[in-house]
């Protein structure tokens, strides 16, 4: 084997093998190049070895082999660019996108509640069927009030954080069933209904909307969000379109897993405001004022810089070059 010819046939391909090694990020033709030249590399290495082993050429073959192996295996970082790009475009982009689903999912939740409390108030034997006068006078005039007093902040804030975001988690995981988020829905609603119409009967009207408007607001729109996607993600395999059913379910999947962990951040400032707001010693006016504007700059947020994301071409789902299976193998 003619060494010489060897090296300048594949030099090149060599030098952009320790180019790729030596990247911080790749796209997926890249990270495909990447263990195309890897296997290609090691062949060289096999070659020289077995017919004409200089010490010059398998030193550095064996150094390329060694860095791009470790590139190959390397578990990708999240960079704080891409961190910024997810809250600036990615998610509200598919919040933007996903706005008929979860407003249309709010409009029926808060009507269905509404109407729900209004029977229940001009029908108060059904709630009498449901607890004793004495659970009934407890709850109304000191479970709600203390259920925000009780525990520390900090502490109540972790809580009631950890409790939503689990219940949103449930709303999109459960999602392409699709009944089940109706179910959990429904029982949201219901237990408020409730609840609502208990403490409007006993002249506690004030102190319910005082305590559930700062943090029920954000709260309760972040759970309608994450229900929302969740019908979505059912109806992306009932109709889906264009694209056969698995490929758009997994489309609407991936977006679906992005907007879970924007909401995470929506309920840990819902369950901040819930924590040190909500009990606080402020007066109504403000605490609720809080509340509204937590939700209000919510709706900035999606309609704004979603909707520019969305018009740029932005849908919420990870870069088309991630989209496929880069990982690598073994051999």
């Amino acid at each position: 084997m003619d060494l010489d010819a060897l090296v300048g046939r594949r030099a090149a391909a060599w030098q952009r093998l320790d180019l790729l090694s030596r990247r911080r990020s790749l796209s997926g033709a890249q990270a495909d190049e990447l263990l195309d030249g890897y296997q290609r590399a090691a062949t060289d290495l096999s070659i020289v070895r077995s017919s004409a082993p200089d010490a010059t050429v398998v030193s550095y073959l064996s150094a390329l082999i060694s860095r791009a192996r470790g590139r190959a295996s390397r578990v990708p970082t999240t960079s704080w660019a891409g961190i910024g790009r997810f809250f600036a475009e990615d998610f509200p982009a598919a919040l933007y996108r996903l706005r008929w689903w979860w407003g249309l999912t709010a409009l029926a939740n808060v009507v269905v509640g509404l109407v729900l409390g209004w029977w229940l108030y001009h029908h108060p034997v059904v709630e009498n069927s449901l607890l004793t006068p004495q659970q009934v006078q407890l709850l109304v005039n000191v479970q709600f009030e203390s259920y925000y007093h009780e525990h520390a902040a900090s502490s109540f804030s972790t809580l009631v954080w950890v409790n939503n975001a689990w219940v949103a988690a449930r709303c999109i995981g459960m999602g392409v069933l699709g009944v089940p988020v109706l179910w959990l829905l429904w029982q949201n609603i219901a237990n408020l209904a409730v609840i609502g119409s208990l403490m409007h009967l006993h002249g506690r009207a004030d102190v319910f909307w005082g305590m559930i408007t700062p943090h029920g607001l954000l709260e309760l729109m972040a759970i309608f969000v994450a229900a929302g996607v969740g019908l979505k993600l059912c109806w992306a395999w009932v109709a889906p379109g264009q694209r056969t059913r698995v490929a758009n379910l997994a489309a609407e999947g991936r977006t679906a897993a992005g907007v879970a962990i924007g909401l995470v951040f929506v309920l840990l400032l819902s369950g901040a405001i819930e924590g040190f707001v909500t009990p606080s010693p402020l007066p109504t006016w403000a605490r609720v004022g809080i509340g509204v504007l937590a939700l209000l700059l919510f709706f900035v947020y999606v309609f704004t810089l979603g909707r520019r994301a969305a018009l740029a071409g932005v849908t919420g789902d990870v870069d088309e070059a991630l989209q496929a299976d880069v990982a690598p193998t073994a051999g």
